[in-house]
């Protein structure tokens, strides 16, 4: 499938690192999303789990569902995690799959590296690394992983079909991608498609459910289901735009087959 590319890749790309180096250095700032422990709250991570992290650990998260919920990770699986900010979803990732486990997040934007390497080394998590790449690109192995996670990231790739097309290679056979994103549920007008402002503000990047599914479908994943919708953005300042397209979180899970 030949994807239709609307907006300059690189252009949003040097957008979403300005924005996300906001997140990185000023977490407690004005977005329009939810971020940190509240975030967390909202979007039903494990209360246990949440409070035995740092504040730094969590305070820059800004996803939109939890990928965890559908297909949670075990002890010795091998996990990436597109897109991995901070490092929230990859530190509970890394209790779960224990020192016989390994996690590595993937991420373009140098302040949330930094921030994530810091933040595994305080908690001396020897079984978490962080690489720097763009999602299209992944430098991961061919069949490394057991699980291949995202949260609220793919919808900022214009080349979604590359990304899913990485996700399927690094999956061992049998193993599994499971991603939180956004989907709307108004079609949006062509110059809300080319709106770089609307892609970082995580409304022009999201595809229906049922084109999201097909995407998965064309990369050659199988088993594909969909969590129920989550009202991510609500009380947010970007709520205005998700209500105006009808714009809710899912989780979704799919398989590459053996």
């Amino acid at each position: 499938m030949t994807q239709n590319i609307s907006v300059d890749p690189e252009a949003l790309r040097a957008d979403v690192r300005d924005k996300y180096k906001d997140v990185a250095t000023n977490p407690h700032g004005t977005f329009h999303f939810h971020t940190g422990r509240p975030l967390a709250a909202l979007l039903g991570y494990d209360t246990a789990v949440v409070d035995a992290l740092p504040d730094r650990a969590v305070e820059s998260f800004a996803g939109v569902g939890n990928p965890h919920s559908l297909h949670p990770p075990v002890t010795g699986d091998h996990v990436v995690d597109l897109g991995s900010g901070g490092g929230f979803d990859c530190f509970v990732a890394a209790r779960a799959v224990g020192p016989q486990g390994a996690v590595i997040g993937v991420d373009m934007t140098p302040e949330m590296l930094d921030k994530s390497r810091e933040t595994a080394a305080e908690l001396g998590l020897g079984n978490v690394e962080f690489r720097e790449s763009i999602l299209e690109e992944l430098p991961v192995d061919d069949g490394w992983a057991d699980i291949v996670m995202s949260n609220g990231v793919i919808n900022l790739c214009a080349d979604k079909t590359a990304v899913f097309a990485h996700a399927y290679r690094v999956l061992k056979p049998g193993g599994v991608i499971q991603f939180a994103d956004i989907a709307n549920g108004i079609p949006l007008p062509e110059q809300a498609v080319c709106s770089i402002d609307l892609w970082t503000g995580c409304i022009a990047g999201g595809k229906p459910v049922d084109d999201w599914c097909a995407l998965l479908d064309v990369a050659g994943f199988t088993d594909i289901s969909v969590g129920p919708a989550v009202d991510a953005f609500g009380g947010s300042g970007g709520e205005t735009n998700a209500r105006a397209f009808e714009v809710f979180a899912h989780v979704f899970l799919a398989t590459r087959p053996m």
